[in-house]
């Protein structure tokens, strides 16, 4: 019996990735509600849209202690999880990774020469679009609505991609003030 006891105390202890979740020849997570894509950065915009969900690019990298958080702890929330699945497209891209990407703007980078053009310092970061094709010459990070670096906790997670479903950037509302008053109508009820 204590030797029983002591495996289920064991295994229990022991980290274990979240179902939907696997860990890629890349050292990334990978889930299954991410986009394979050409990394094109308007042809994925286009079919997001087109599937009436918000393109959302995450910034990860390979050890990352804060990308382990959102991956595991974070993202695996069924109410988080059912919001990603539901709403965006999600295109994982590599800090510092050599597949090719195209900008809004058309310049062809690797992975790493992209997240370094877009001054993203920080992983995870994630990038959020609108539903239209940015003006010419637009680059991805002066299309994004909001960007995101770094991990959060889960309310704070759902309640920025709430804020973006809900285009509270195109409102007088700070998303502090929109998190201020999610966190009042929380005490509230």
């Amino acid at each position: 019996m204590f030797k029983t006891l002591a495996v289920i105390i064991a295994f229990a202890a022991t980290p274990v990735l979240a179902a939907e979740t696997t860990m890629g020849d890349d050292g990334l997570h990978k889930t299954d509600w991410m986009r394979d894509t050409f990394r094109d950065m308007a042809e994925d915009l286009e079919e997001a849209t087109a599937e009436g969900k918000r393109l959302l690019i995450l910034v990860d990298q390979r050890g990352c202690i804060y990308c382990r958080k959102m991956h595991e702890e974070v993202f695996p929330d069924p109410k988080i999880r059912a919001m990603i699945e539901e709403n965006y497209f999600v295109v994982q891209v590599n800090m510092f990774g050599d597949l090719e990407m195209t900008d809004f703007d058309g310049e062809v980078l690797s992975e790493k020469e992209m997240i370094r053009k877009w001054n993203i310092v920080f992983t995870p970061t994630m990038m959020f679009f609108d539903d239209l094709l940015p003006a010419d010459g637009v680059t991805g990070a002066q299309a994004a609505v909001m960007i995101m670096p770094g991990a959060f906790g889960k309310f704070m997670t759902l309640t920025m991609f709430q804020y973006i479903l809900e285009k509270g950037y195109e409102t007088d509302e700070h998303f502090q003030e929109y998190v201020a008053r999610k966190v009042s109508e929380r005490h509230d009820n």
